[in-house]
């Protein structure tokens, strides 16, 4: 997967998603940068960090995914993937359900992901060096383009869905002292039922990552 460094960009998210429906780009690909000033999190949130840390978006046609990956369940998996590369250098980095990486009870960075047509976009940010207040940064150092170069090299591995969660739901009880929004309302995990297909089951209602 060929990967474009910038300097600076606004948004390596927006940037990726604009040059695939303008035809400028095709899966695979992957885009970024030393800085980003405009950066997206979840449910449409700023995502602000600072030079130095990771800002990067990829893409990859569906067809190219595990046969066995619940396709809306794919965040889970591309953000699994990215924790079993920090868990490498020594990182004790966990995952907030559904795609939120954490150090203690501290945030660090997140991946939303995004589809158009047949191909999906993720996008990964994370504080590796300095960190907003209220959140945290990585414990261990990997360079921006070490850490996007093992990540590709794992999307190219195609591991099982069914092997990148048994590993996930190892640590799932995490969660249990956290909370998450749900249709504009803040929601306890304590009681979440975590399903095979990385859905959980709370309040009598099954929900998925969707982001």
């Amino acid at each position: 997967m060929v990967i474009h460094w910038f300097e600076t960009i606004e948004s390596t998210h927006q940037y990726l998603i604009a040059a695939l429906r303008e035809g400028t780009v095709c899966a695979p690909y992957a885009v970024g940068a030393k800085l980003q000033t405009q950066g997206i999190g979840s449910r449409g949130n700023a995502w602000h960090g600072e030079e130095g840390n990771f800002f990067f978006s990829f893409c990859i046609e569906e067809k190219h995914l595990p046969d066995d990956l619940p396709l809306a369940s794919v965040s889970i998996y591309f953000s699994s993937l990215m924790k079993e590369v920090l868990a490498s250098y020594g990182s004790k980095v966990w995952l907030k359900w559904p795609n939120d990486f954490y150090l203690k009870e501290k945030k660090i960075g997140g991946m939303i992901t995004t589809k158009i047509g047949s191909t999906i976009v993720g996008s990964i940010g994370l504080n590796i060096i300095i960190s907003p207040p209220d959140f945290g940064h990585l414990d261990v150092f990997i360079s921006p383009n070490d850490l996007a170069e093992q990540f590709i090299g794992s999307i190219d591995q195609k591991e099982s869905w069914k092997k990148v969660f048994s590993n996930y739901k190892i640590e799932f009880d995490e969660n249990r002292s956290f909370s998450f929004h749900l249709d504009g309302k803040l929601v306890s995990l304590k009681d979440a039922v975590l399903c095979d297909d990385g859905s959980i089951e709370l309040e009598n209602k099954k929900v998925y990552s969707l982001r």
